[in-house]
């Protein structure tokens, strides 16, 4: 799968209406067939930082979504919201969904030792 995680500085008038700015482009990137996730997060430091960890298919499923009519609207729309251009990490990594985080195997909302 195609891995990405996306840091956006939203300006300070923005920052609070951040998530009704990106619904329709969030709402339409869960909806292409190639998404596995489109998910957003709001630092706890920096209430202007929102990140976006987002994961597609393949290559093909990447290509078909910055193709995509949605994401060009996004390109139009979304800067004038922000400070900064957005930072991004991209990387493809040999599986399709969360693995267990094997530090902290959790049961019953106990931590289990030894796994």
């Amino acid at each position: 799968m195609i891995f990405i995680t996306v840091k956006f500085r939203v300006r300070p008038e923005y920052a609070d209406q951040w998530p009704e700015v990106v619904e329709e482009f969030t709402r339409a990137t869960r909806a292409e067939p190639g998404c596995l996730w489109f998910d957003w997060s709001r630092s706890v430091e920096d209430p202007q930082e929102y990140v976006l960890v987002e994961a597609f298919r393949d290559d093909e499923a990447g290509a078909a979504h910055v193709g995509s009519a949605h994401f060009e609207e996004a390109q139009r729309t979304l800067p004038p919201h922000l400070v900064e251009t957005p930072g991004i990490v991209n990387v493809k990594v040999p599986q399709d969904d969360w693995s267990p985080l094997g530090e902290m195997t959790v049961r019953n909302g106990e931590t289990v030792r030894g796994g």
